[in-house]
C-alpha cells in the first residue's frame, strides 16, 4: 500500500495541475486537517457526577485511540432547562489532526474504517461542500481498527470533517478521488 501523503505528491498534484490547468504546484488543493468530533449526548447529562465523568472518560479514551492523540472537551455555553443542560457541563469532544498524524489517520480512515462500517456502498457526493470539505458521521465508533468490539462498554457516533483548500465541489470531488477515497 503508497503512502498516501507520496500518492498526493507523485501522483494526485500532477495530474490535477493537468486537469485544472494550474501553472503552479502550490495552487493544487491540499488537505488542510481533519477533525473528529462526537457529543456525549443524553447519557451524559441525565446521569449523576460519577456515572457522567465514567462515561465522559469512556468515550475520550475510544477517541484519543482513534485519533492519536488527547481530545480536547467542549463545555457548554448556557443552561437549557428543557435539555437538563447546566452552563459548563463537558457536553462533547473533539481532536484537530495536522500534518502526519492526519495523512496516518485517513490511511486507515479509507483502507480500513469505511470498507468495515456497516452498510457502507461508498461516500455520497452530497457530503462534499461547496469548499470542497468532506463530512461523515459514523452511528458506530467500532469500525475503526483501533476499538476492540469486546471490550466495548458503550456504543457511540462520531463525524469525521475533512477540510482542504479547495475553491470548489467539482475540485474537492476530484481530490477525494485521486487520493482513493470510495466516492460513489
Amino acid at each position: 500500500m503508497e503512502k498516501l501523503k507520496e500518492k498526493y505528491i507523485k501522483d494526485v498534484v500532477p495530474t490535477m495541475m493537468q486537469r485544472f490547468g494550474y501553472k503552479n504546484p502550490m495552487a493544487v488543493p491540499s488537505i488542510r486537517k481533519v477533525v473528529l468530533n462526537t457529543s456525549f449526548g443524553k447519557e451524559a447529562v441525565t446521569k449523576t457526577g460519577q456515572d457522567r465523568e465514567k462515561l465522559q472518560n469512556l468515550i475520550t479514551q475510544d477517541l484519543s485511540l482513534i485519533a492519536g492523540q488527547k481530545v480536547n472537551l467542549v463545555k457548554s455555553k448556557k443552561s437549557i432547562a428543557g435539555f437538563k443542560l447546566r452552563e459548563g457541563l463537558n457536553i462533547a469532544a473533539a481532536v484537530t489532526l495536522r500534518k502526519q498524524r492526519m495523512w496516518d489517520f485517513l490511511e486507515r480512515f479509507i483502507y480500513l474504517s469505511l470498507p468495515r462500517s456497516r452498510d457502507f456502498k461508498g461516500i455520497d457526493p452530497k457530503n462534499i461542500d461547496k469548499n470542497g470539505n468532506l463530512s461523515m458521521g459514523f452511528k458506530e465508533h467500532i469500525s475503526f481498527p483501533e476499538i476492540f468490539t469486546e471490550k466495548e462498554k458503550t456504543i457511540f457516533g462520531l463525524e469525521v470533517t475533512v477540510v482542504t483548500n479547495a475553491k470548489s465541489k467539482e475540485e474537492g470531488l476530484e481530490l477525494y478521488k485521486l487520493l482513493g477515497f470510495p466516492i460513489k
